[in-house]
């Protein structure tokens, strides 16, 4: 018997000639019952539903006659996306539900893209439904009157939860709910939508913090994923990272042509710049049919590829994952994924953007860049039949983001400590925050700690009459505003033509390496830098093709914990005979050479291989937990063999192992025997070997920023990356010599050991290797392992005037043919 409550969401969704899911109507129930909540639900199955239409229903309810009369209501929801670009989906979709009801809400979009006249608009007359971004929300709380701004809210609900629980957006928008809870005379609700996820309690728990019951709604919808590798002509037995890539080309173009709508997704903004050029010269008849789409081009450019897309006006997006979460684009019936995407979780969230629709299927290509990431598209099938996905965790204690909140209330009503310590102190991220800590904070903020008291700008916050913390200072005011939020990125410079338009912005570090008249490919055109301006690069389009395409400095993607425990697993069955996929039977040549040479470790073994060639002494280890651990490790291990051996190391790793390299043989087996991977001493011995203290100073640049110590500078004139890194640097030094007790110092420390490093990840891999039976071999050469690690090691160190293909071939020649 349908409840009586939800009469007005059945006639919709009937209206549509849809039926509602058992977990929409849960959630619509729970809502209605006063209840708060993580739903968890597939990409494409009506999340927004069922969690926009309970708040429509209950006005309705409450307010039987007067429901179609318009009236202001005040905000009833605001709905938080980590995205600016999935908020104006969102919006139309909202929007589109209260007209079909006839009720005359507004749906509006309140972020940083707003001008000052909208803002305006909306401050006078909020709407009923606000969408916004978790820095935007903290804008409003900063606001003088924001008390009555929240007075008729009736729920908060965070889209896309799992991206933002594990980093310090996450932690704004766990501030923001307790504060706004604080300060709501009616108990509000608090819910979020997570598409995948793997500890699904934990991201409630930072979700409803400490004081709300855990309660967590999971859909039972299997929305199928349609997983096709697509495989190169011949496995070369010799594979190496990137070789296949583009090469791959004649192959994919046929998978674009049979779609109505693709998305090709790379891991990197420069690989899409690549795929877009090398298509177009493949097909120059599709030019206006294909777009690119990634977070350093124009946000007027991305708005019209994401419209275009909606409208179906495109056969083709090449983009990264700034097309990764919830932006429905219905037209789109299919995927393709260049490279391993390194995670489970991002890989299902690219799959979800094709047949984003509750009952479709969604149909992913998955076209690997060298032989053994077949390997990878195995283990992401296994853990897509099985839902096994990634876990994210909530930062532990990250001061500067509190420091930031503490200044953002002062802006606004006034802060008063006792009450924001209680609030802060219910969250998941500080709920062990002493009251020593929060001392400190408050001192800090107002009197610059130990050793900044005698400079103005530090001090930013003034104890009033009334007993609140204020900033009074407008000058201060400003800054912070216009600092607020926790994404810090290097220093971009804006590209742009003489007469002002403007294409994207690329990192300062790319340009300061160019000269005058020097070209590069960015934004699907060959450009020549004319003129370098403040923050500016002056461009025209140059007729003349280049090979230089713009990079970023973000680091590699890295092998998730989740996919390398697949990978382990996939090569226990190789071992026991049971090829388990078709993406194994074709990586068998390889799997079958390595197994000659040497062996195919499984979860029980740790391979070394150890052998000499005319480059030197290599030793190579497999531990197969991702380039972040390995590069670690790598230098770990190195660090204590030199301890008792006088040997230098050359070091090289990938997501499967790691190599050193020595000009002088080094007896691995006596090496083993002293314990090379004893867990004794490991962080002492870690700090020494990785020079803590330089990726602690490197970690504060971020804490400075989000802390207000360094100033990012003014819309349009941001402050040169060099002058931040002197001035973050330069507090550093002093907070080390004056100040050693300093929280953001010792946070600095904290987050380039766990965060950068990844200690609990490293402690475990450790602990695995002391499990496993340590084999080491002698291969009379290179095996299918060792190649893309020492080729990983060329490519980086290489100063020969050949090609690094050219240099591969040679080494390859060199190989006995083993059948």
């Amino acid at each position: 018997m349908e409840d009586k409550r939800l009469n007005k969401g059945y006639e919709y969704f009937r209206s549509k000639g849809w039926e509602p899911f058992p977990f929409q109507i849960e959630a619509w129930n729970d809502y209605l019952d006063g209840k708060s909540g993580l739903l968890n639900a597939p990409t494409g199955s009506g999340k927004t539903f069922a969690l926009w239409f309970p708040v429509i229903l209950e006005y309705i309810k409450n307010n039987p006659e007067t429901w179609k009369k318009p009236k202001r209501n005040g905000i009833q929801l605001i709905w938080v996306t980590p995205l600016r670009a999935l908020a104006q989906d969102i919006q139309l979709a909202m929007q589109e539900v209260c007209n079909a009801l006839e009720l005359p809400w507004k749906v509006a979009v309140r972020n940083g893209d707003t001008d000052a006249k909208t803002r305006a608009a909306l401050k006078k007359h909020p709407p009923e439904c606000l969408i916004t971004t978790p820095e935007t929300l903290h804008v409003l709380i900063s606001q003088k009157d924001h008390k009555r701004l929240f007075n008729s809210l009736q729920a908060i609900v965070v889209d896309e939860w799992h991206e933002l629980v594990g980093n310090k957006r996450g932690v704004q928008v766990q501030l923001a709910l307790e504060y706004i809870q604080s300060i709501c005379p009616n108990q509000f609700r608090r819910w979020a939508v997570s598409a995948t996820v793997g500890n699904l309690e934990e991201t409630a728990h930072a979700l409803l913090g400490n004081e709300l019951p855990l309660h967590i709604i999971k859909a039972s919808i299997d929305k199928e994923i349609v997983l096709h590798s697509v495989f190169p002509e011949e496995i070369e037995r010799y594979p190496w990272a990137g070789h296949l890539g583009i090469k791959m080309l004649q192959q994919v173009i046929p998978i674009i042509e049979q779609g109505k709508t693709v998305l090709l997704f790379t891991n990197t903004r420069s690989q899409t710049e690549i795929w877009y050029q090398k298509i177009l010269d493949a097909r120059p008849d599709w030019a206006g049919w294909i777009a690119m789409h990634h977070g350093s081009l124009d946000m007027k450019v991305r708005a019209w590829v994401e419209q275009s897309l909606h409208e179906g006006k495109l056969k083709l997006v090449v983009c990264t994952s700034s097309l990764d979460l919830g932006v429905d684009f219905r037209p789109v019936d299919r995927v393709i994924q260049v490279g391993s995407p390194k995670g489970v979780s991002r890989f299902i969230q690219r799959a979800g953007r094709s047949g984003h629709q509750p009952g479709l299927p969604s149909e992913i290509y998955f076209v690997p860049t060298n032989s053994l990431e077949l390997i990878e598209a195995s283990a992401l099938r296994d853990a897509i039949e099985k839902n096994q996905m990634e876990s994210q965790y909530a930062p532990v204690l990250p001061y500067d983001v509190l420091i930031q909140f503490l200044v953002t209330l002062a802006v606004g009503e006034g802060l008063n400590p006792e009450e924001i310590y209680q609030v802060a102190i219910r969250t998941k991220s500080f709920e062990g925050l002493s009251r020593n800590d929060m001392d400190w904070l408050i001192d800090f903020i107002t009197k610059g700690g130990a050793s900044l008291g005698s400079y103005e700008d530090f001090l930013k916050v003034t104890l009033q009459e009334d007993g609140l913390y204020r900033v009074t200072n407008r000058r201060i005011a400003m800054k912070h505003r216009l600092s607020m939020g926790t994404i810090v990125s290097e220093a971009m410079m804006k590209v742009k033509f003489k007469n002002g338009s403007y294409l994207g912005s690329v990192e300062e570090y790319f340009i300061s390496k160019m000269k005058i008249g020097g070209r590069f490919f960015f934004a699907g055109k060959s450009l020549e830098l004319l003129q370098v301006k403040d923050m500016n690069a002056i461009v025209k389009v140059s007729n003349k093709k280049t090979s230089n395409v713009v990079s970023w400095m973000g680091a590699r993607m890295s092998l998730s914990s989740k996919l390398s425990e697949k990978i382990r697993e996939i090569l226990e069955e190789y071992n026991k005979g049971n090829y388990i996929s078709e993406e194994i039977i074709q990586v068998l040549p390889v799997l079958d050479l390595q197994k000659k040479l040497s062996i195919v470790p499984n979860k029980d073994t740790f391979l070394i291989e150890s052998q000499q060639s005319e480059q030197g002494f290599h030793l190579f280890f497999y531990p197969f937990e991702g380039r972040m651990i390995h590069e670690l490790m790598s230098a770990l291990i190195a660090y204590r063999i030199s301890v008792n051996y006088p040997v230098s190391f050359s070091i090289a790793m990938n997501d499967y192992g790691f190599e050193l390299l020595s000009d002088s043989p080094v007896p691995i087996e006596e090496i083993l025997e002293e314990d090379l991977f004893s867990l004794n001493q490991l962080l002492e011995d870690i700090r020494v070997c990785v020079n803590e203290s330089e990726m602690a100073r490197r970690k504060f640049r971020e804490i400075a920023s989000i802390a207000g110590l360094v100033f990012q500078g003014y819309p349009g004139k941001p402050t040169t990356f060099k002058h931040i890194q002197a001035n973050s640097s330069l507090l550093f030094q002093v907070f080390e010599s004056y100040d050693p007790e300093n929280l953001l110092l010792k946070q600095a420390h904290s987050e380039a050991i766990n965060q950068q490093m990844d200690q609990e990840k490293m402690l475990h891999a450790m602990r695995k290797i002391n499990r496993q039976q340590i084999i080491v071999k002698h291969p009379v050469q290179f095996t299918p392992f060792s190649f893309p690690i020492m080729v990983d090691r060329l490519s980086r160190t290489s100063i020969s005037s050949e090609s690094i293909e050219d240099r591969i071939v040679k080494i390859q020649s060199q190989f006995q043919i083993q059948d």
